[in-house]
């Protein structure tokens, strides 16, 4: 029940940030006559909507034949996440998204009553008239379909923010940095020097895609920016082109393969980093336990999912902040792995009812799903990563020849996404067979037949129902764990 209901959570979180980006282009087409894609996103989705509608409904379902309290509560719910959000987004960015100074009964410039009233009235209609039919439509999606498919949706949004706001971080620290070295200007600085500086500059709005996206979806940013910086002489600026990790180069045609901080090579790096996973369970396996062992987490080929993405976000967040010191890089390192593994964990119970790993009875664990010595790991191999592998690894990728390169990508990716699907239905019968549940279709029997009890417990030697370890989705230690 509480599985399917964050399914649906999430399918409403996914259709209405979609939902808001059409909202946003729409608005743009009408106000300048033209298509533009003004959200923080690089993908057509604007999750402000979809956490909104999320929220909204959670708190206010029980509520849904009472109008007045939907009315009432949605106005609140909704007048209060668009103050924060606009108040977040200046304080971020340097600019509102929108202001109401101009109109009548505004609330600090970030909302109205009339506009808080129409919010009212959309969350109202939402809760009590649309959520009920998108359920009905969400129940005609087979559940593990349904399942991969929001699932998938959700990581790729997360991958895309987690990407805009390390851009937008990155870039306010540039900023910041600019507008300090121009209080030490002088007037005997020479004009050839001031032009070349003022060109780097500019370079700071286009060096990327990300930042290109940026400035398109938010031009105020770029002009504030320049009221602030470019009102007179600059002196001492240089940029930094971060030659460890990626050449400039001029012309986009010579861009080598999955050149930059594209999907394509977070795709890899996912391959890269679960393959090393393997390797490194295997070690450890030896190393620690004395013995050989298969340690995987999908049932074809050496990868585990749980090393992949945590290559993919410590690349994310340390990408263009390299420059760090090792303690630092160590110290996020350990907090995003950590964190991923806890909420790899967490996942794995509420959607199969099984655990790969339980650390309830070492010291410094969190809900028995991760560990101050775990976490300490997963600072060294991200200081390793970011320091090493990921520059080795970024610059074999790029040598690939491009239509190669797409070929095998396109293989990759549905041999992947079968993989991982074909990896979910097994254990899914694995979790039947386990509680008496024949195979019900022909499909059930094949999966039965190839992925039997014996080969899942050889893929698969750690996991298993969550009953069987006496822990709790809470992580507190049942009384059958203690026998």
């Amino acid at each position: 029940m509480y599985v399917m209901l964050l399914i649906n959570l999430l399918w409403c979180f996914v259709i209405f940030s979609f939902l808001g980006w059409v909202i946003n282009v729409l608005k743009s087409f009408f106000e300048e006559k033209r298509f533009l894609n003004k959200v923080f996103l690089t993908l057509p989705f604007c999750p402000a909507y979809g956490l909104s509608a999320v929220i909204c409904f959670v708190l206010l379902k029980n509520f849904h034949n009472n109008f007045f309290i939907l009315f009432i509560g949605s106005a609140v719910i909704l007048s209060g996440i668009v103050v924060l959000i606009g108040f977040l987004t200046e304080k971020l960015l340097g600019f509102k998204p929108w202001n109401f100074s101009d109109m009548k009964l505004s609330i600090g410039d970030y909302i109205t009553l009339p506009f808080s009233v129409i919010l009212g009235l959309t969350g109202t209609i939402f809760v009590g008239a649309i959520m009920p039919i998108l359920k009905s439509f969400l129940q005609l999606i087979p559940f593990y379909i349904s399942m991969i498919i929001v699932l998938s949706l959700c990581f790729i949004i997360l991958i895309d923010f987690v990407l805009s706001v390390v851009t937008t971080v990155r870039l306010q620290k540039k900023i910041k940095n600019l507008n300090n070295l121009s209080n030490l200007l002088r007037d005997s600085v020479k004009q050839d020097k001031i032009d070349e500086l003022e060109q780097n500059y500019n370079r700071l709005f286009t060096e990327s895609i990300l930042r290109r996206r940026l400035f398109s979806a938010f031009p105020e940013l770029k002009n504030t920016a320049y009221i602030k910086q470019i009102s007179a002489k600059i002196n001492e600026i240089k940029q930094e082109n971060m030659k460890e990790y990626t050449h400039i180069y001029d012309n986009e045609s010579e861009e080598p393969f999955a050149y930059g901080f594209c999907f394509t090579k977070l795709f890899y790096l996912f391959i890269f980093g679960s393959i090393l996973g393997t390797l490194f369970e295997t070690v450890w396996a030896l190393l620690a336990e004395g013995h050989f062992e298969i340690r995987v987490g999908m049932v074809y080929g050496p990868f585990i999912p749980v090393y992949g993405g945590g290559a993919c976000f410590l690349t994310a967040v340390l990408y263009k902040l390299y420059k760090l010191s090792d303690t630092l890089v160590f110290v996020i390192s350990a907090v995003i792995g950590a964190g991923f593994e806890y909420i790899c964990s967490w996942f794995q119970e509420m959607i199969f009812g099984t655990v790969s790993w339980d650390y309830s009875n070492t010291p410094f664990n969190l809900d028995g799903r991760t560990n101050l010595m775990f976490a300490l790991i997963w600072g060294f191999l991200g200081l390793v990563w970011v320091r090493y592998l990921y520059p080795f690894a970024s610059k074999q990728i790029e040598k690939i020849p491009k239509r190669l390169g797409s070929v095998i990508t396109t293989f990759l990716v549905i041999f992947m996404i079968f993989n991982a699907a074909m990896s979910v239905f097994a254990t899914y019968r694995w979790t039947q067979r386990d509680n008496g549940i024949p195979a019900s279709n022909g499909f059930e029997e094949y999966v039965d037949r190839k992925f039997d009890d014996d080969r899942m417990n050889l893929l698969f030697p750690h996991m298993q129902p969550v009953e069987d370890t006496g822990v709790t989705s809470s992580g507190v230690i049942s009384p059958k764990a203690d026998k």
